[in-house]
């Protein structure tokens, strides 16, 4: 199967520290990537993380406060510099098109690449079909207007060896049953189980809403800010925000399978405290707390 990972180019919310560069990630998925919220300083991240200007076919951005948006003009430009051989479609919230306008647009340069302008309004939905997945946004809730993203691969099928030789199914008509449905008397459904699809969820500065649940629901891997400590829940709340508590509370209760904390505050130094609060929360799958440029694979399927 093609490469899918995470790679994580930024995890500080709202200014850059030392350790920790604004946000950025970009989803490998299937040959094609997917970036989120570029932050300021995401194609330097792009360069020390190996990730080309080539490897992007979507830029996903959830609202457009700085942390997560004011890396998207040198983004462009480098697609463009570059001559990325394939369109590339920008994903954002339609009220921000003026924000859109204005960096996608903030210095001279020469347009070498269709990108094409996808925005999401209302309370999202279905964003692009493809062979390998499926993209939806969802509206969250933050001071300004927000949505995550999702991917879900179609559902497949896996053959069952020992089934197709009872029913004696060898050579091409395995071929045929797949294609067609039915060989002979044997149908697909008689040799075959479901294969459920891989599910990944990008959730950015929200509050607990309905939206964050939807898109965790059954997720393979989540991505999700955890910007506060559960001591500072007021804040979270008041400023739109998320704790490692309450992330992982989502996390467990959606069925995740592999939980991604990010988009720290500055005033925390230790990053243990995210993962021992989690714990606590009682989120027992797999558990990053991200780091710049860390690489992170999607869990194989069960």
């Amino acid at each position: 199967m093609s490469v899918r990972e995470l790679v994580v180019l930024g995890t500080a919310s709202q200014v850059p520290t030392r350790h920790r560069n604004h946000n950025g990630y970009v989803l490998l998925w299937d040959g094609e990537g997917l970036l989120f919220d570029p932050g300021e300083g995401t194609q330097r991240q792009m360069l020390r993380a190996g990730v080309a200007a080539h490897d992007l076919n979507r830029l996903c951005v959830t609202h457009f406060h700085g942390d997560h948006s004011l890396g998207l003009a040198g983004v462009v430009q480098r697609i463009n510099l570059d001559r990325v051989p394939h369109p590339v479609a920008a994903h954002y919230p339609a009220s921000g098109q003026r924000f859109f306008d204005r960096l996608r647009y903030a210095t001279a340069y020469r347009e070498t690449v269709k990108l094409s302008e996808e925005p999401v309004s209302g309370r999202g939905g279905v964003l692009a079909r493809t062979p390998s997945y499926t993209l939806e946004a969802r509206k969250l809730s933050h001071p300004v207007e927000s949505y995550g993203y999702r991917l879900t691969e179609p559902d497949g099928r896996r053959m069952l060896p020992g089934l197709l030789a009872e029913h004696g199914i060898t050579g091409p008509d395995v071929g045929r049953l797949v294609r067609e449905g039915r060989a002979g008397d044997v149908t697909l459904d008689e040799v075959s189980e479901v294969r459920r699809g891989q599910r990944f969820a990008f959730v950015m500065d929200t509050r607990l809403c309905d939206g964050v649940y939807a898109l965790a629901e059954g997720c393979d891997m989540l991505v999700i800010e955890s910007t506060f400590l559960e001591a500072d829940e007021k804040l979270a709340v008041e400023h739109g925000h998320l704790t490692a508590a309450q992330a992982a509370r989502v996390a467990r209760d959606a069925g995740v399978r592999h939980l991604v904390l990010t988009h720290f505050s500055q005033r925390y130094d230790d990053p243990a405290l995210f993962a021992e609060q989690a714990r606590a929360a009682g989120f027992e799958g797999e558990l990053t707390v991200a780091r710049d440029l860390m690489r992170v694979p999607l869990p194989k399927r069960r």
